[in-house]
């Protein structure tokens, strides 16, 4: 039913099952790499299930080609097949152009007009300018909306322990604290870290050495230590560091996570100050402890705004390099390019980017 707000869990539950309904049109919103992802890989695997065998991506931004929307959902398939849009706005603002397109296409599934298509249009959360944008109105009146949830860093013991239980694993509140510390609060490093508990150790209670043993046993190079020399602005030891993940077999996406961890941090409180907020009230908020809290701060005073806003489309064209779509004005290596990305944010001036 459009309009509907279902359970982030709900949904990827539901479209797991084989009779799963689905619908014209979806927004996923949200802050959370990890949860958006899950979010999306359960629509598609559930429309590869129903035949849906075509699947379009699109990123726009508010100078962007608005009108590939229409030209996508008016092509017709000569073989009847279905087809998977993903609209994917990484700063969540499509400008007039794009505010336009998108009302436009809440007007067009409204009249039932979007046929044999899922479209899905992928954001971050929604801020208060968001919500109230007509465009967002439109849409999420007709879409199915799935907000992610935010994971503080005080519910991640908890979050990780459902996860856990997934894969039929426990363990117990100091374990479970360890673990929330080592991971610095991001959500898609401690999924790694499950990931690797549920391969290294058999179902049942995990002790805390065995936890500390899997979880230590990382490369030398250690992507925390990355992220704390952006922020510092030590350009080279970041480098250096990134190069050495990459040697090592890191997962890309696991070390872009924790870059886009930082840079959603540093656009949330940019947008804070912006508005006329002491953005050092929020560090708390969003689940950012010393000596972090400072790190982010420092490097909010180092970059204006406008370079942070550049900051996310960047990542976002990291993502999509990784999954094998070309990127407007990037290299074709993915690594090359988060090299680029960490030396933007660590101490390369905008004006050379």
């Amino acid at each position: 039913m459009a309009g509907q707000t279902p359970n982030y869990e709900r949904f990827v539950t539901d479209l797991g099952k084989p009779d799963a309904q689905l619908h014209p049109l979806y927004v996923i919103s949200g802050d959370e790499l990890l949860l958006r992802n899950e979010a999306l890989d359960a629509l598609r695997a559930a429309c590869r299930l129903q035949g849906y065998t075509e699947r379009v991506t699109l990123s726009l931004a508010a100078t962007g080609p608005w009108n590939a929307i229409e030209e996508n959902t008016q092509s017709i398939s000569l073989f009847g097949d279905r087809k998977l849009m993903e609209i994917e706005l990484p700063t969540g603002k499509p400008g007039k152009t794009g505010g336009d397109a998108l009302v436009a296409l809440a007007n067009r599934a409204a009249s039932q007009e979007l046929t044999d298509i899922s479209i899905v249009l992928i954001l971050p959360r929604a801020d208060r300018a968001m919500s109230s944008a007509k465009w967002y109105t439109a849409l999420t009146q007709q879409a199915v909306l799935v907000n992610t949830p935010v994971i503080t860093r005080e519910q991640l013991p908890a979050w990780i322990q459902s996860r856990l239980k997934r894969q039929k694993q426990k363990a117990d509140a100091a374990t479970l604290a360890w673990i929330t510390d080592k991971v610095e609060g991001n959500l898609l490093a401690a999924h790694q870290e499950i990931l690797k508990l549920g391969l290294q150790y058999p179902e049942g209670e995990l002790t805390l050495e065995e936890v500390e043993n899997a979880v230590l046993d990382v490369s030398r190079y250690n992507v925390f230590d990355m992220s704390n020399a952006i922020l510092r602005g030590d350009g080279q030891r970041a480098l250096k560091v990134l190069h050495g993940l990459e040697a090592e077999g890191e997962a890309l996406p696991m070390v872009l996570g924790l870059l886009t961890y930082d840079i959603r941090n540093l656009y949330t409180l940019a947008q804070a100050r912006q508005s006329g907020h002491n953005p050092r009230n929020l560090t708390r908020k969003l689940g950012l402890f010393p000596p972090k809290d400072q790190l982010i701060l420092n490097t909010l005073d180092r970059l204006p705004f406008s370079q942070i806003m550049g900051l996310i489309q960047h990542a976002h064209d990291i993502d999509r390099l990784f999954k094998g779509f070309p990127a407007d004005g990037r290299l074709t290596d993915a690594w090359q390019e988060m090299a680029r990305l960490v030396l933007r944010m660590a101490d390369a001036p905008a004006s050379s980017h």
